[in-house]
């Protein structure tokens, strides 16, 4: 196996194994519509194996940030198509990441309304409103039946991305947004079928990908999960209860057959991570880079080693649209800008020069 090799992921036909991580970037104005700028990002993009997009709110409570995009209105879908096209034009696969950000909002950001949670548990810290920063709220505990109503957001939101011509949609599993709370202990202290035991705490997952997968095939559905990464007050902290709910969790989605599994985790290559993809029988797509940032000779490492399928990259295709050329041919890289990662305009968003460009 080689980086710069075909490869597939369910129904999803990858030129090269280099995949755009989910990386959020707020530039979709109040309105949650993705516009001219985001249209010209991920189309700058296209030369990667897949794309996947920044995190998109399935309903107005799922919104966790100022200017993140949605997929429920008719101008967030028809903003999304616009962007589906000019990846597709360019030659590019793009997959939509359905997020709910769970307790990790504020009313002052989602519109007013409450953070919906699996328990009434408020993260400890502040959260960034455009009032300023401010203590997290406490969640509402979201009943049985109202599980159900989210679920069904979900499913709606993903007919709504194959609707705008998205070539599938990535569930976000991690980093402490709702359906991690689920998982983690730490955020999960249902007494129902949904907490308690390892298998309890998967479970909502479980029926949202299920739903999404009978709704749009589960070829074009992926999941992505971050097992032990301790962000966003949803603690892992113990390994023999990680790799329970875990490995429960993908030995109920394994006769799905999702298109793939996303792991963000530092070791890759390690036990957990590779016990859970043989749990998962599926292909993996690692993302190692959220504390470092993932290198060339790491990506190309983890497919020749067998680690991977294809490897997610973050930071280093911020800045180098055309990062599968430069990593193909050894070509030096543009350096990002993270002082402009969150800003509103095109600067350190689509200013970044290409090899052509630079001549």
């Amino acid at each position: 196996m080689d980086l710069f090799s075909p490869v597939a992921l369910g129904d999803l036909q990858l030129a090269n194994r280099v995949v755009m991580a989910p990386l959020t970037r707020l530039r979709a104005g109040e309105s949650g519509v993705p516009g001219d700028l985001i249209v010209e990002h991920y189309a700058q993009r296209a030369s990667l194996g897949m794309i996947i997009t920044e995190g998109v709110w399935p309903n107005p409570q799922g919104q966790g940030y100022p200017g993140q995009p949605g997929i429920v209105t008719d101008e967030q879908v028809e903003g999304w198509r616009r962007v589906a096209g000019a990846v597709h034009e360019r030659g590019g696969l793009v997959v939509m990441q359905l997020m709910h950000a769970g307790r990790v909002t504020h009313p002052d950001v989602n519109g007013g309304r409450d953070a919906e949670a699996p328990s009434a548990l408020a993260i400890e810290g502040q959260v960034r409103t455009p009032a300023g920063k401010k203590p997290y709220p406490v969640p509402h505990a979201l009943t049985t039946e109202e599980l159900a109503r989210v679920r069904d957001e979900f499913v709606q939101a993903a007919r709504n991305a194959v609707a705008a011509g998205l070539d599938g949609v990535e569930l976000h599993g991690a980093n402490g947004y709702l359906l991690h709370e689920f998982l983690s202990p730490a955020s999960n202290e249902r007494t129902d079928s949904y907490g308690g035991t390892p298998a309890n705490r998967a479970r909502f997952v479980v029926e949202v990908a299920t739903a999404v997968a009978e709704a749009i095939g589960a070829g074009r559905v992926g999941l992505r999960i971050s097992p032990q990464h301790n962000i966003q007050g949803a603690f892992e902290t113990d390994e023999a209860d990680a790799l329970l709910t875990y490995g429960s969790l993908l030995d109920q989605l394994r006769p799905l057959g999702l298109a793939y599994l996303s792991v963000l985790h530092a070791e890759p290559g390690g036990e957990l991570v590779q016990e859970l993809r043989r749990r998962f029988g599926g292909p993996l797509v690692a993302n190692s880079g959220f504390a470092s940032v993932t290198s060339r000779a790491e990506a190309i490492s983890l497919i020749e080693d067998a680690h991977a399928e294809a490897v997610a990259v973050g930071r280093p295709v911020i800045a180098n649209p055309d990062l599968v050329e430069r990593w193909a041919g050894e070509h030096p890289e543009n350096e990002p800008q993270p002082h402009l990662f969150y800003a509103a305009g095109a600067e350190g968003y689509n200013d970044y020069p290409t090899l052509e460009q630079v001549g």
